[in-house]
């Protein structure tokens, strides 16, 4: 009934106001189809919330008392000005909301992390501690002792080293990657690289398992958007198929043959005709295949089977 008679489904106490968080000549610029050039142009004249909050800076003495998380509270942002203007009543029902950065945008990361700051004249600015201007927004965070650094990462990989195959170390350094907070993922590889390239190494050479490692890698980090160009690791480019080198074909064969006399009819069945589909591809044989049956019946066993006929035709299931 509620929703028939449109009330309301729901409610806010605050008025949330997002707040610009970029590096200096890169702010987001939106443009009808079309439009493209005289939006560079208005966007190269005009400020966002974040440059326009370094400008008040500049002429309001008390603006300095406030966080830019914060300003919303105490200024409006005029948006046919792009300035922030003084509140004429104060407004306790206001929030400002920065964006979450991934650490992956490492430059935006540092500089979200900075902007706890009150007072910030410039992006230079937010960069100078004690009167040295950092080259990064990292530096910077790093003179301030912002940053952990990476000690407990390095200490994860080290203990699962210990106990765990390299496949398993790829897989952690993957998620630590995609997951974790970061500083520096090249120097990550590089104290870990014999670890997490080991089996690699004694199947071809020292020199170029670890470009097997990072193909592996790549793989890997598409799970989390990422690949290794963006997490600052060497590129590779390896004509080979991963899949083919994780298995023995023989091995794969000799299993199927082992199993394949401890299916019933059925079981057979199901089996061949997904493997009829695969193997006799025709635009006409259907691909989708729904296997159903009550607990104990074999579904297990069966696709255990299926998977390893497939792997001895060097076919990814």
């Amino acid at each position: 009934m509620w929703r028939l008679s449109e009330f309301s489904m729901s409610d806010k106490s605050h008025t949330v106001i997002r707040l610009a968080v970029h590096l200096p000549e890169q702010q987001a610029i939106f443009f009808k189809e079309r439009q493209e050039n005289e939006a560079v142009e208005w966007a190269s004249i005009k400020d966002t919330t974040l440059t326009a909050w370094f400008k008040l800076n500049l002429i309001d003495e008390e603006a300095h008392e406030y966080y830019y998380a914060d300003i919303p509270q105490y200024y409006v942002f005029d948006k046919p000005s792009t300035k922030w203007q003084k509140r004429q009543r104060g407004c306790q029902q206001v929030i400002g909301r920065m964006p979450v950065i991934s650490v992956q945008d490492s430059e935006r990361f540092y500089l979200r992390m900075l902007l706890r700051k009150t007072g910030v004249l410039s992006f230079n600015d937010l960069k100078t501690i004690d009167g040295t201007l950092c080259e990064t927004f990292q530096e910077a965070c790093k003179v301030l002792g912002l940053l952990d650094g990476d000690q407990h990462w390095h200490d994860t990989l080290l203990e699962a080293a210990r106990m765990q195959m390299p496949s398993y170390l790829r897989i952690l350094f993957a998620i630590i990657c995609g997951l974790g907070e970061v500083e520096n993922i090249p120097d990550l590889w590089t104290q870990h690289k014999q670890s997490l390239s080991e089996e690699f190494v004694h199947r071809y050479s020292e020199e170029t398992g670890p470009f097997y490692a990072l193909a592996e890698l790549n793989e890997l980090l598409k799970s989390y958007g990422l690949n290794l160009r963006k997490v600052n690791l060497p590129s590779v480019d390896l004509q080979c198929d991963l899949f083919r080198l994780s298995y023995d074909a023989m091995e794969e064969q000799s299993k199927a043959n082992a199993n394949i006399e401890k299916l019933n009819s059925e079981q057979r069945y199901a089996i061949y005709k997904v493997l009829h589909a695969i193997y006799e591809y025709q635009t006409d044989t259907p691909k989708c295949f729904f296997l159903d049956g009550p607990a104990g019946t074999g579904k297990t066993l069966g696709i255990r089977l299926y998977c390893m006929q497939l792997e001895e035709k060097a076919i990814k299931p």
